[in-house]
Formats: C-alpha cells, structure tokens, sequence
C-alpha cells in the first residue's frame, strides 16, 4: 500500500468526525510474555489501515477545527543503544513517506500537545477507537488512556469511532484487493506443497513445515493467522493447534491456512486423504460440501444480508447430507455442521465489518464444513468470496477443489 492509499483511509476518517473534535489512536505496545521477554510486537490492524505504521508506540493525533485538520504522527525518537537490540526505528523521513502524514514529532510529545489544545477551549470531543470484540478481553491502550481521559477531562465528551472505521474496512478498494490476490498465489503454494507432501505416516508438523517453507519462499514469514493442521480424529477440533498427530492410511487431512501479502490476509480450507485417493464415503461426503460451495458462489450477490448467506450455505448443506441418507431433520443438522457459513476477511482474519447487507467490494469466506464422527470424516472447504457489481468471483479457485484436481495434484500429474 501506499501513502496515498493511507491518506485516503483518514481523510474519510476525518469527514465523518463533527467539528471541534480530537481524534486519538494508538498502534499499540508489545506484551510481556515471560520474565524479561515480550511477545513480538502486533500492531492494532485498524491504525495500520489508517497509518501504514506498524511500529508500537506510535500515536496519531488529529485537530479537526472547522474544515481544517492538522494531523501528527508522534513515533519513538532514534535511540541507538534501543535500535542496537530490538532493530531499527522508523526515521521521521521513513514516517512521514510511509503513511502521508502532514507532521511528524516524537512520542514523548504527544500528551502535552493534548493537555494545550485540551485547555484552549476548542474542542468539545475526543474520539478514540474503542472497539472491544469481548467485554473480558484484556483493556487496549486506547481503552486505557479512555478511562484517564475521563478523569482528566470531565467536561469533554467520548466518543468512540470504531464503527465509522469498521464501515470503511468492510469495503474493499482496488488495491486491497490485489494484494489478497497476491495472497493468495502464495497460499496456493504452501496447499499444494502440503497437498505433494502427503502420505501415510506424515506427521502433523510436518505438513505445517511444508507450508511455512513454501510462504517464506516468498518472504512472507508469518502465516496469517496460526495454521490449523490436522489429521484424521484431531479434524473434529475445529481450532486445533498441537501438530503432533501422525495420518493414519486413509485418514483426512484438514488445513485451514492463510498467507499475507502488503498487510492483507486471505484464509482458505481444504480436505483431503493423506494417502491421495478418497474412499466412497470420503468422496460422498466431500461432495455434499463442494456443492454447496459451488451453489452460494452461483447465488451471492449484492443486495443479499450476510445472514442469509450464512443460512442458505447451512440449508443447502443440509439438502446434500439428506441426500445420501445421513441426515434426515434440519434440526439435526448440527451434529455435522458446526460453524457458520460465512466471514469477513481482510485485514483481520475475521474481519471487523459495520454492514449486514452485501455490497460490491466486500471480502469474505464461504466456509463449508462437515463433521461426521460416526464416519470418522471431517475437512471443510473454504474459499474467499470478492463481491462484483452483479455477482461474485471465487478468489481461491485456482487452488484445487475438485476430487479431480486434488487426486491429480497428489498423483503428481
């Protein structure tokens, strides 16, 4: 992305705010992991959406006076002994290229930039991105400062803008959508590794390996989210993580992956016999999700609520397990169904969205699982759905989903 793409994000960020408003985010801190030793450091995606900046301790502060903004990005000052251990800093110049920002100025600076236009009388607002996605998660900076803010400045009014920026992740703009494209050449690549890879007798983590190779050979180091890798009965943990199981022959293997390219995430399913060929009951099964994959990609559309998606993928699921005799009442549908149809994706691997209703430019994943432990069967299939003007394109299709597709793949043909 670049900083035009950065500046755009604020601008539109800047027009939803009401005059005399300041506007405050934060990227973030690293978390102590153990000891001496932090986690490594994750930027808050929603000021990377808007900044650029993925560095902690990084704050945007923004002075909407009438039609007049000024912005700063207040960043940690160059410390060489600091830079010496943990890598270098983002320069003022570096700052500045990256995210468009008019001015920048050292971290240290900020709160008494605050304290002064705070006591000029100006502004009668403060808007922070107060977005929680559980009211027993862990307090944010930005939830943090909120709560100091209150005290500090009892006459000033809250708000929260996360909704706006949510509203504004929901839709995807051209390039957004062509690093996802990218994203996906690179998961493709670790699928198929893993999907060449297989056999009888592979471990977990060795599928895993493949794939981590297969990203960094595209300098993409980190996944997009922790791989879920499983084989055989670990499928039925939808959010498996240990990869220490060994495939069984026969034995499905489960993957629910994703890479990343320029910040953007993608984030794809797939299913198939450790050994390369489905039984009879694997093949019926696989079957029964690909068809309903294949009918909610005919059949999305704008216009549709995203409720309605999630709904007709189950239903239509529902119609090919009755199908071939397993399942006969829709109220028991959720012995093999276990998670919703459909998410957003994009920034976030469930990404944050503000609209129910499908509109051109939306992300998101069909996701169809199956889960037959009498059978001893589970996979899902999921593929990245972009929205059109009048329909939709399957993102992912280019990495195999056919029973045809996969054998061949496996087969080495």
């Amino acid at each position: 992305m670049n900083a035009e793409f950065y500046q755009g994000n604020r601008q539109r960020l800047y027009d939803s705010l009401p005059d005399h408003t300041l506007l405050l985010l934060f990227s973030g801190s690293s978390i102590r992991k153990t000891a001496d030793e932090n986690y490594p450091f994750y930027a808050d995606r929603s000021f990377l959406y808007l900044t650029g900046i993925g560095q902690e301790h990084t704050v945007l502060m923004a002075e909407k006076d009438g039609e007049e903004v000024q912005e700063t990005l207040y960043i940690l000052p160059p410390d060489m002994l600091a830079e010496r251990w943990t890598g270098k800093r983002f320069t003022p110049e570096e700052a500045k290229a990256r995210s468009g920002a008019a001015q920048i100025a050292s971290s240290g600076e900020w709160e008494n930039r605050l304290k002064l236009l705070m006591r000029s009388g100006r502004f009668e607002r403060i808007a922070m991105d107060l977005y929680r996605h559980d009211p027993e998660d862990a307090d944010t900076e930005s939830i943090r400062m909120a709560r100091k803010l209150r005290k500090w400045y009892p006459a000033a009014t809250l708000t929260d803008i996360s909704r706006q920026i949510r509203r504004q992740r929901t839709i995807k703009q051209p390039c957004e959508i062509e690093a996802m494209r990218e994203a996906v050449k690179i998961t493709r690549d670790g699928i198929l590794a893993m999907m060449k890879a297989s056999k009888p007798g592979m471990y977990e983590y060795q599928y895993k390996a493949e794939f981590d190779y297969a990203l960094a050979q595209h300098g993409c180091l980190a996944p997009a989210f922790p791989s879920i890798i499983s084989a055989g009965a670990n499928n039925f943990c939808i959010h498996y993580y240990e990869y220490t199981g060994q495939a069984k022959d026969g034995d499905m293997i489960l993957n629910d992956v994703g890479a990343q390219y320029d910040h953007l995430f993608n984030d794809v399913s797939r299913g198939w016999p450790c050994n390369g060929k489905f039984s009879e009951r694997q093949r019926l099964l696989y079957t029964c999700a690909y068809r309903t994959s294949q009918h909610m990609f005919s059949i999305i559309r704008p216009g549709m609520k995203m409720a309605d998606v999630d709904r007709l993928a189950r239903e239509y699921n529902f119609e090919q397990l009755k199908a071939i005799g397993l399942c006969d009442r829709y109220e028991d549908v959720g012995r093999y169904i276990w998670h919703g149809g459909a998410h957003h994706v994009g920034w976030d691997t469930h990404d944050l969205v503000d609209v129910d209703i499908v509109e051109p430019g939306m992300v998101f994943c069909v996701d169809i699982g199956i889960y037959c432990e009498e059978w001893g069967i589970g996979f899902r299939l999921e593929d990245n759905c972009l929205v059109t003007e009048d329909s939709c394109e399957n993102l992912t299709a280019s990495i195999p989903r056919t029973i045809e597709e996969i054998e061949s793949v496996m087969g080495g043909e």
